[in-house]
């Protein structure tokens, strides 16, 4: 069974947000809000558009942000998502492949490296400055 999503008319969220509904259409035409539509045209917002409508109105209303800002902070905020949705995938590969790099660490020999090792002396940063300074 298909679950139906719960939609608002613009005149009920510009009632529920005390908000005018030409502030909604005019965060529609720059961008900000993309309700769908229904069969007749009709704006049809969701608790997703909500929840995006809140955070809009706390920057306009309590941080004073303009629309040009809005639209900035809200693309960094999708982005961040997307980027955090992305760490959690390699994360999780990771975790999964741990045995398999675990082992090619164990089977890693010194003589596999690009540079040898052993041709290197660790310096101390101390040693380094106190030369400097003779």
């Amino acid at each position: 069974m298909k679950r139906r999503v719960k939609t608002y008319t613009i005149s009920a969220v510009a009632e529920l947000y005390d908000i005018h509904p030409q502030t909604l259409r005019l965060y529609e035409r720059e961008g900000l809000l993309a309700p769908s539509r229904s069969i007749g045209n009709t704006r049809l917002y969701e608790d997703s558009d909500l929840e995006r409508l809140e955070i809009i109105l706390s920057l306009t209303r309590d941080l004073g942000v303009n629309l040009a800002g809005v639209e900035i902070i809200l693309n960094m905020r999708e982005k961040m998502d997307s980027m955090q949705r992305e760490f959690e995938r390699f994360f999780e590969y990771l975790k999964s492949h741990a045995g398999e790099f675990s082992q090619q660490v164990q089977s890693f020999n010194q003589t596999d490296a690009l540079i040898p090792i052993s041709r290197y002396r660790r310096v101390h940063y101390s040693e380094v400055v106190s030369e400097g300074d003779e």
